[in-house]
């Protein structure tokens, strides 16, 4: 007498090959492609409030209340420091614009008749990474904040018939530090207009666009 069997399910995700500085990177998402995507609204006002500056940016310093001590359009060095005319070298890189701001007015206040500093940013180098279902994986670089959308359109826009949309993964490093945090996030939501808020790229970020699983 034979039993009936109930014929198992298989499923096969292909993850797509990546260059050797991502690989690592690969295994991280590996570990987290359970979990539920995170809402795209999580910080993203604070995301795009002020640019955290780093080596290679190209700032400018005003004095409104001492002209002559204006500093022309430099770049942040690879120290992450930057000259002034009157107090010397400061850091620069790792801080907001109006972090600097504050660092400068503090160290040269006492030399300025109207306590006033304006940095500008004329230029910043901005380049995030895309990776796997997308027609042109690789680097992309801006001198602006992208969105996750933004970021995968530049790399030619998601594989239709092989993405999956609502676990995008963007890989972040943390500044300054050794460790990533992996955030998972629905892209389909925006695309389909039920989200409306929009999560903004750092620099160095990766986006990782997973593969829909294959049942067979």
């Amino acid at each position: 007498m034979t039993h009936p069997t109930t014929p198992s399910r298989r499923f096969r995700p292909r993850l797509p090959a990546l260059g050797a500085p991502l690989a690592a990177l690969a295994l991280a998402w590996g570990m987290t492609a359970c979990t539920s995507p995170a809402p795209l609204d999580s910080g993203a006002a604070e995301q795009h409030s002020e640019i955290v500056l780093r080596e290679g940016d190209m700032v400018r310093i005003g004095f409104p209340g001492a002209p002559n001590l204006d500093v022309p359009a430099q770049p942040i060095r690879r120290d992450g420091k930057i000259s002034l005319p009157i107090g010397g070298e400061i850091d620069a890189a790792g801080l907001t614009p109006a972090q600097l701001q504050a660092n400068i007015l503090k160290l040269v206040a006492t030399q300025l008749n109207t306590r006033e500093v304006l940095v500008t940013v004329v230029a910043s180098s901005f380049a995030v990474f895309v990776d796997g279902m997308v027609l042109r994986p690789g680097k992309i670089q801006s001198d602006h904040p992208l969105t996750v959308l933004e970021a995968v359109m530049e790399a030619g826009g998601f594989e239709y018939t092989k993405a999956d949309t609502k676990h995008v993964l963007v890989i972040r490093h943390t500044f300054g530090g050794t460790d990533y945090q992996r955030i998972t996030l629905d892209v389909q939501s925006v695309i389909d207009g039920r989200q409306k808020a929009l999560f903004y790229l750092q620099p160095g970020d990766v986006v990782h666009v997973p593969e829909k699983f294959v049942w067979f």
